[in-house]
C-alpha cells in the first residue's frame, strides 16, 4: 500500500512539472490547439443567447415599457383632464360667488331703498301730524290769545270803571271803552 501511496504523489509531481511546462491540462482556454473549438463555441454560445434575447426577452421587455408608457400618457392625459376640470370648478364657483355677491348686494340695496321709502313716507306723516297738531295748537292759541284779549279788555274795562268810581267820578262806559282800546293799541 506504501508503494500505491508514493505512486500517487509522483503522479501528482509528474502533472505539476509538465502543467509548469505548458503541457496538461491546468487551463485549456490558453491551449492554442483548441482555439477554433472554442470560437466555434463562442460564436454559437453568442447567437443562442442573441436569440433568446431578441425573440423572448426583448419582446417582453419592450411590452412592459410600451405598457409603461400607455400608462403613463393616458394618466396624464387624466391629469390634464382633471386640471382643466379644476380650473373650469373654479370659474364656475367665482362667477358663482360673484353672483352672490352681486345679488346680496341688491338685496340689500332693495331693503334700503325699501327702508328709506318706509322712512320718508313715516316722516312725511310724522311731518303732517306735528302739522296738523301745530296747526291746532296755534289755533287754540289764537282761541285763547282772542279770548285773553277779550277777557283783558273787559277786566281793563271794569277795572278802569271801578277806579274811576272809586276815585269819586262817574265812569261813562264809553268813554272807559275808547281810552282802554287807545291804551292796547299802543
Amino acid at each position: 500500500m506504501a508503494s500505491n501511496t508514493h505512486d500517487t504523489a509522483h503522479d501528482a509531481a509528474h502533472g505539476a512539472a509538465d502543467a509548469a511546462h505548458g503541457g496538461g491540462s491546468a487551463m485549456p482556454q490558453l491551449d492554442f490547439s483548441t482555439f477554433s473549438n472554442q470560437i466555434f463555441w463562442l460564436a454559437v454560445t453568442l447567437v443562442v443567447i442573441y436569440l433568446i434575447l431578441s425573440r423572448v426577452a426583448l419582446p417582453r421587455i419592450a411590452a412592459v415599457l410600451a405598457e409603461r408608457q400607455g400608462t403613463i400618457t393616458n394618466d396624464l392625459a387624466a391629469a390634464e383632464d382633471l386640471k382643466a376640470k379644476a380650473v373650469e370648478a373654479e370659474n364656475a364657483y367665482n362667477k358663482a360667488l360673484a353672483d352672490a355677491r352681486a345679488e346680496a348686494q341688491r338685496i340689500a340695496a332693495e331693503a334700503r331703498a325699501e327702508i328709506q321709502s318706509e322712512l320718508d313716507e313715516a316722516i312725511a306723516k310724522a311731518d303732517a301730524e306735528i302739522a296738523d297738531k301745530a296747526a291746532e295748537s296755534e289755533k287754540a292759541i289764537a282761541e285763547i290769545r282772542a279770548e285773553a284779549a277779550v277777557t283783558a279788555r273787559q277786566v281793563a274795562t271794569e277795572t278802569a270803571a271801578e277806579i274811576v268810581n272809586a276815585l269819586g267820578g262817574s265812569a261813562d262806559a264809553a268813554a272807559v271803552e275808547a281810552a282802554v282800546a287807545d291804551q292796547l293799541k299802543g
